[in-house]
């Protein structure tokens, strides 16, 4: 699928005049609520608010332009696009991980790989609700009646988009047990938001704001030395499968 000028430009975040208002304090401290106890990383090891600049606020041009945008996408939608945004909605590490390294890359090949990807998914959770929590953003097609998603959907914050910190935080993890395929997974992770932005449920700044947070989570893990013994052990449970491919 052609990259839209339109989704490149919008990968900037938004400019801070047509932005909202900052958050309350009550917002903030939302956002760092206490969360179950994380395995690795808990909401709180994050400065979201840091992180973040608000989204355009709802009645601003920058909205208005980020709608005709997911709209002008829609009228272009085939089929075969739609059918890849339900696959995409759906995606899990293994769906993720397979189209870079190829079919052998599964949980059943793989049940250390799937136990570690399990955890950080845990862990991911209380940090998209709480990134949610900072800016309440509803969805495109509650803006617009024009949008008509073409994936199963609720009423549930927009931004930041949970599939663009999701696909940016496998990205960076995965570049690091497979540092040969660190490029292949940032495109793949790229190809997450195209379709997440064809399928009419996040504006663009959604998608770009995920890609943030999923990078700063990345970071953080690779910081710890126990993810970093753990990524080394999975690169070794993958090694047999890789040569096995290579022979």
């Amino acid at each position: 699928m052609k990259r839209l000028p339109a989704f490149l430009a919008a990968l900037g975040l938004a400019a801070a005049a047509s932005a909202q208002p900052a958050p309350t304090m009550a917002q903030a401290a939302t956002a760092k609520a206490v969360a179950p106890k994380a395995h690795f990383l808990a909401s709180a090891d994050l400065d979201l608010t840091a992180l973040l600049p608000a989204p355009p606020a709802p009645d601003s041009p920058a909205t208005r332009a980020e709608l005709d945008a997911v709209f002008a996408l829609q009228a272009a939608r085939t089929p075969a696009q739609a059918a890849r945004c339900r696959q995409i909605e759906g995606e899990d590490i293994f769906l993720f991980g397979s189209e870079v390294l190829g079919e052998w890359f599964t949980a059943a090949n793989l049940p250390q790989t799937a136990q570690f990807f399990t955890a950080v998914r845990e862990d991911f959770g209380p940090i998209n609700r709480a990134a949610k929590a900072v800016w309440p953003r509803r969805r495109p097609p509650f803006a617009d009646a024009r949008i008509k998603p073409c994936v199963d959907f609720t009423d549930t914050g927009a931004y930041p988009s949970g599939h663009g910190i999701q696909s940016a935080l496998w990205a960076g993890l995965l570049a690091e047990i497979f540092p040969d395929q660190a490029a292949g997974f940032r495109q793949r992770a790229e190809e997450t938001l195209r379709y997440k932005l064809l399928s009419g449920v996040h504006y663009a700044s959604d998608l770009a704001a995920g890609r943030v947070v999923g990078e700063a989570m990345a970071r953080e893990l690779l910081k710890n030395p126990a993810v970093r013994k753990i990524l080394g052990q999975l690169r070794a449970e993958a090694t047999p499968h890789r040569r096995k491919k290579a022979a």
